[in-house]
C-alpha cells in the first residue's frame, strides 16, 4: 500500500473515531476532585455575623416594605415585558414562573411560541427560590409575598423599572426581594433584604436556587446540558450522573448556572468569594442547583442586604460579554476553542455586512483557503508530478509484483529522483481537519446559527439539511427529521469529482477503495449541521478550482 493511501486512510480513520466518539461517549467529564475537609468546613461553618456585616434596625422599617403578609391567600401574577423577553412573576415565593424570549422561537414551525427558559413539572416548584439552610425560617416554602404594585403588567421599554416582593414570617423575619429590569439586556438585578426582628439569629446561611426539568438536561446528545459553575476561575460542567458521587462543590464561586445547547440561566453573586454550591435531583425529576451565600446567619435585631444579578437568555458571546463576570466562559468549544472562537467572532462581524450566515460561511471558507493557498499550491504541484509518474510507477509494480519490498524501495527511489513528497497530496485535507472540527463545535453551539436560514430548503444552518421530509418512524443511519439530504449528496459528489482529478493508485484494489471514500464521507455528514456541510462543499469546490489552475499551469 502506498504511503499516500496510508495517510488518507489514517485521516478517514480519524474522522471515524471522532464520529463514533461523539455518538457513544459524547463529552465525558472526569470526576471532580474532592475539596479538602478543612476548606469545606470553613465555607459551611455557620458563625454569627459581625456588626460590620449587618445593620442594626433600631425599629426602622425596610425601604419599600409593605404590610406584614396575611395568612395564606391566592397569589397574584405580574407580567414583566421588555423588548427582549416576557416574564411572569408570582407572589408565591416572589419568583418568575415563566420566562419567554421574544427574539427566539421554540421551533421553525409557523406560529411557534417564544422560547421558554423555565420548565418545571410541578406548580409548587420554583426557580430563584430563596431559603435558609436547615429551613430555619418557618413557612418560607409556602410563603405568599406581597407585590409592591397593584398592577398586573409592568412595561419596561424606555428605562429601568423595579418589582418588589415582601413577606414576613410568623417569627418576625421579613424578606424583601427587589428585581431591577433593564430594556436592553437579559441581565436582571436581584436585591434580597433580610430583616430579623426576632429574638434569635436565623441559624443558617441564605441560599438561592436555580431549578429546571431534568428532561431538559437530557435532550442534547452531542453537547453538555445541565448544571455549570465558575469555580476558582474555571468552568465546571457537572454531568447529571456524577451528582450522586459528588453533590457539593467549594471554591471562589463566580456564578452558578443551568445551561442547555443554546440558552442558560445563571445566578451571579456581587463578588466571587469562597462559597459553596449544592446539586440535587428531586423526586419530581427537577434539577436543583443551589448557591449557599457565605455571609452567615442574620443576628437578631439586624438587617442584611444580599446583592445578585441573574441572567436568563441566549449563550451569545455579545450578550454574555455585556454582563461581565466571565459569564462568556460558558461558551466553551473545548480543545478547538482557540480556532472556533475567532471563527465565531469573524462570522458575527461579517454578518453585520452580509445578512445571510450561509453566505458568511462561504466567505470565511474563501478566506481560510487563501490563508492556506501557498501550502496547498505545493501539495497540488506534488500531485501533478505524481500524475506524470504514473506510467513509470505502473512499470515498477508490474516488474516487482512478486517482491513487494523491492517494489516499494524502487518507488521511493523514484520519488527521491524526481523530488516528490508522496504525502504531499494529503496535505490539503490534513490542514483542513482542525478547521473542520472547530466549525463542527461552533455550529453546534453558536446561538447565531440557530434557525438561521440559507436558501431554498435550508432553513436552519444548525440542523441537518432535509428536503421532502418523510413521515416515517425510523430511517437507519439518519437522525430525525427524515428526508433527502440534498446538500450532503452534492457534497459527496464534489468529493468524487475532486478524487477524479487526483492521481489514482496503481493498485486496482486500492483504487476501488478510494472510490468508496466519497460514499463513506457522505454517510458521516448526513447528520451534521447543514452549515458544516456547506463549509466542506465550498472548500471542495475551491480546492478543485485551485488544483485545476495548478495542473493547467504546469502542463
Amino acid at each position: 500500500m502506498s504511503m499516500g493511501l496510508r495517510m488518507l486512510l489514517a485521516i478517514v480513520l480519524s474522522f471515524t473515531v471522532f464520529f463514533l466518539y461523539q455518538v457513544v461517549f459524547v463529552k465525558e467529564i472526569p470526576p471532580e476532585k474532592k475539596e479538602p475537609a478543612e476548606r469545606a468546613q470553613k465555607v459551611e461553618r455557620e458563625t454569627l455575623a459581625t456588626y460590620e456585616e449587618v445593620r442594626g434596625l433600631e425599629g426602622k422599617p425596610l425601604q419599600g416594605e409593605i404590610a406584614v403578609s396575611k395568612p395564606l391567600r391566592e397569589a397574584r401574577t405580574i407580567t414583566v415585558s421588555t423588548p427582549l423577553y416576557v416574564a411572569r412573576f408570582t407572589e408565591k415565593g416572589g419568583v418568575p414562573k415563566t420566562f419567554r424570549l421574544k427574539n427566539y422561537k421554540e421551533s421553525l414551525a409557523h406560529g411557534a411560541a417564544m422560547k421558554q427558559l423555565i420548565r418545571l413539572p410541578d406548580e409548587d416548584e420554583a426557580t430563584l427560590a430563596v431559603s435558609f439552610l436547615g429551613e430555619s425560617i418557618n413557612s418560607l416554602k409556602e410563603a405568599v409575598f406581597d407585590a409592591a404594585t397593584q398592577r398586573s403588567f409592568l412595561d419596561v421599554t424606555g428605562r429601568r423599572k423595579r418589582l418588589m416582593f415582601t413577606w414576613t414570617s410568623p417569627d418576625d423575619v421579613t424578606i424583601l426581594k427587589t428585581y431591577t429590569f433593564s430594556p436592553d439586556t437579559y441581565e436582571i438585578g436581584l436585591e434580597i433584604k433580610v430583616r430579623n426582628l426576632s429574638s434569635k439569629a436565623t441559624d443558617s446561611n441564605l441560599t438561592i436556587s436555580l431549578r429546571n426539568s431534568l428532561k431538559e438536561a437530557e435532550e442534547s446528545r452531542y453537547l453538555f446540558s445541565g448544571p455549570a459553575a465558575l469555580i476558582d476561575g474555571k468552568l465546571e460542567e457537572i454531568k447529571i450522573k456524577n451528582i450522586a458521587k459528588q453533590d457539593k462543590y467549594v471554591g471562589h464561586i463566580g456564578w452558578v448556572a443551568y445551561e442547555s445547547q443554546y440558552f442558560m440561566s445563571a445566578i451571579i453573586p456581587e463578588k466571587a468569594e469562597e462559597a459553596s454550591i449544592r446539586l440535587a435531583v428531586t423526586p419530581t425529576d427537577v434539577l436543583e442547583t443551589t448557591y449557599i451565600d457565605p455571609s452567615g446567619p442574620v443576628p437578631a435585631q439586624r438587617e442584611r442586604t444580599y446583592h445578585y444579578r441573574v441572567y436568563f437568555g441566549p449563550k451569545s458571546l455579545k450578550a454574555l460579554g455585556s454582563v461581565g463576570a466571565d459569564l462568556g466562559k460558558i461558551v466553551d468549544f473545548g480543545f478547538f476553542d482557540i480556532i472556533a472562537k475567532p471563527l465565531l467572532h469573524a462570522m458575527n462581524f461579517m454578518h453585520g455586512f452580509v445578512p445571510n450566515y450561509g453566505i458568511v460561511i462561504i466567505i470565511i471558507t474563501i478566506f481560510v483557503k487563501i490563508l492556506f493557498w501557498p501550502l496547498s499550491n505545493k501539495s497540488y504541484q506534488s500531485m501533478s508530478q505524481m500524475k506524470k509518474l504514473q506510467p513509470k510507477m505502473a512499470e515498477m509494480r508490474a516488474k516487482y509484483k512478486h517482491d513487494k519490498k523491492m517494489m516499494n524501495q524502487e518507488i521511493m527511489n523514484l520519488y527521491r529522483l524526481y523530488k516528490i513528497n508522496p504525502l504531499g497530496g494529503c496535505l490539503p485535507m490534513i490542514l483542513q481537519i482542525p478547521v473542520f472540527f472547530a466549525f463542527y463545535k461552533m455550529l453546534y453551539q453558536a446561538i447565531e446559527l440557530r434557525h438561521a436560514p440559507f436558501f431554498l430548503w435550508i432553513d436552519d444552518l444548525s440542523a441537518p439539511d432535509r428536503l421532502f421530509c418523510f413521515n416515517v418512524e425510523n430511517i437507519p443511519l439518519m437522525a430525525p427529521p427524515y428526508g433527502i439530504p440534498v446538500l450532503t449528496i452534492i457534497m459527496g459528489a464534489s468529493m468524487f469529482f475532486q478524487q477524479k482529478m487526483s492521481p489514482p493508485p496503481g493498485d486496482p484494489a486500492q483504487a476501488k477503495m478510494m472510490m468508496l471514500l466519497p460514499i463513506f464521507f457522505t454517510f458521516i455528514f448526513i447528520n451534521f449541521p447543514s452549515g458544516l456541510v456547506l463549509y466542506w462543499l465550498a472548500n471542495n469546490i475551491l480546492s478543485m478550482v485551485q488544483q485545476h489552475y495548478v495542473t493547467k499551469k504546469r502542463a
